[in-house]
């Protein structure tokens, strides 16, 4: 790939749902390739969850061959059960783009929020609207943790 020519998947980390985008940057112009989430069932066992969310996420990286792994960082929670789970999904995230030698960045919410809007408190509607405009989306990506990775993914492209 030329080196001004980058694909990016970025990662909006979560247990029952992981929100993904690839972007593709050519010099200074980003591109939406692709985008979705990753969903496990509640009723499926722990184990067999991460399994899933290993699995796809290999499939879409050996679909796109990405060369970033752009992913959010756990900073906050409101719930030490579900953030576990989250932990332990980005663990599972972390590994994979590790084992396919991704260049791996992290970005925390705050850092996200500036990329976007250049304002650290922005709401959650700022960020999305920011997505839909940048991408020229007709309408805001969902689901929210959808436009949540290609935010994500944006910050990561600004900043290399």
């Amino acid at each position: 790939m030329p080196k001004n020519q980058l694909i990016i998947l970025a990662i909006d980390p979560g247990y029952a749902i992981t929100g993904w985008a690839v972007i593709e940057k050519k010099q200074s112009q980003l591109s939406l390739l692709s985008y979705g989430a990753i969903t496990t069932n509640k009723n499926t066992p722990h184990a067999e969850r991460l399994k899933t969310l290993s699995l796809k996420l290999r499939k879409i990286i050996k679909e796109f061959k990405p060369d970033t792994l752009a992913i959010e960082e756990l900073f906050f929670f409101k719930n030490l059960k579900t953030a576990l789970k989250v932990a332990e999904a980005r663990g599972v995230i972390l590994l994979n783009g590790a084992e396919q030698n991704l260049d791996i960045k992290e970005y925390t919410p705050l850092e996200i929020k500036q990329a976007l809007v250049g304002y650290g408190r922005a709401e959650k509607k700022q960020i999305q609207r920011m997505v839909k405009t940048i991408f020229q989306l007709k309408a805001v990506p969902k689901p929210d943790d959808a436009a949540d990775a290609m935010a994500i993914g944006i910050t990561c492209a600004h900043s290399l």
